[in-house]
């Protein structure tokens, strides 16, 4: 057709950075997807912030005893109630919950720590190495824990009271104990991840150029096998939590007048039937902690799974 012109076919260029994403960005992405994580990263959240700024906002010494005020229940006066000495349950319970959530999160990474190291060595090793860590991963995972987390605790709380002080020496004996039996299944883990990951084309390339071991751990695979472990670490927490309430119910937990979450239950005990707020609120704040980091754990393993459909 005369006058008539071709239009040229070339596209126009894309602006640059356009379709791309970072990986964190995508990890978050497919975190807001599972509703019941988010919402349980929320509840977990403020439960912190309650535990570490509650006692500058709420300042009643956790102590103070008022016979007065014998098991009352809630009230303006007193939130949560007061227990058989009349001492304050909110104080308390924002009291304990530090002390609770720090034996999780620090018994968590004793377990995660000396597990993936044991797990890194196995992975990369051949031969005898690997079946020593392997048979010892097995023995500790085939040892009941609560009978030896209840010896080792009888035999050892003294002496570590006696050396730093009675809080510090419990802390430390609880968060040693109990990360000491946690390892193994992030052990196993982490060492079937760095089997999977040290034949990869990515791994044999690096190896090729005459990278060393440790840095091709350090750098190519130990990154790539942090999804699994982050997961196995949300779980760890739940699982101390649960644990050090347990010892604490038990008798030999922290002392007395250290108010964790499972000492509180295990002074409540005795109370259920005339004072049932002493355990609830104790017992609703363990249940929504290790609640929300399991769910939190489930909404990471979805999320860091590079086989989650977009």
């Amino acid at each position: 057709m005369a006058g008539s012109t071709l239009a040229s076919p070339t596209a126009s260029p894309m602006p640059e950075g356009i379709g791309r994403v970072s990986p964190a960005s995508e990890i978050w992405r497919r975190f807001r997807r599972h509703k019941l994580a988010v919402a349980s990263t929320t509840i977990l959240a403020v439960m912190v912030l309650a535990v570490a700024f509650g006692p500058l906002v709420w300042q009643v010494p956790i102590n103070d005893i008022d016979f007065g005020a014998h098991l009352e229940g809630p009230s303006w006066n007193h939130p949560f109630g007061t227990d058989d000495l009349g001492q304050d349950l909110l104080a308390r319970m924002l009291y304990g919950g530090r002390i609770s959530l720090a034996v999780g999160l620090a018994a968590m990474l004793v377990a995660v720590f000396v597990g993936t190291a044991i797990g890194a060595v196995a992975g990369m090793s051949r031969g005898s190495v690997d079946a020593a860590l392997m048979w010892l991963t097995d023995l500790f995972l085939s040892l009941p824990p609560l009978p030896l987390l209840l010896l080792i605790i009888y035999l050892f709380r003294e002496p570590l009271k006696q050396l730093v002080g009675p809080e510090l020496g419990t802390f430390i004996l609880i968060v040693a104990v109990i990360g000491g039996f946690r390892w193994m299944q992030v052990a196993r883990l982490v060492r079937a991840q760095f089997l999977s990951l040290r034949e990869k084309e990515f791994v044999e390339a690096a190896r090729a150029l005459g990278m060393s071991s440790s840095r091709l751990v350090v750098r190519h695979i130990l990154p790539n096998s942090l999804g699994p472990i982050i997961v196995a670490g949300t779980i760890d927490v739940a699982a101390a939590i649960i644990a050090e309430s347990t010892l604490s119910f038990l008798g030999l937990g922290f002392p007395p007048d250290i108010p964790t979450w499972g000492r509180i239950l295990f002074d409540a005990k005795d109370y259920l039937d005339i004072a049932p707020h002493w355990a609830l609120f104790a017992g609703g704040a363990i249940f929504l902690a290790v609640l929300s980091i399991n769910f939190i754990g489930d909404g990471l393993r979805d999320a860091l799974d590079p086989r989650t459909a977009a």
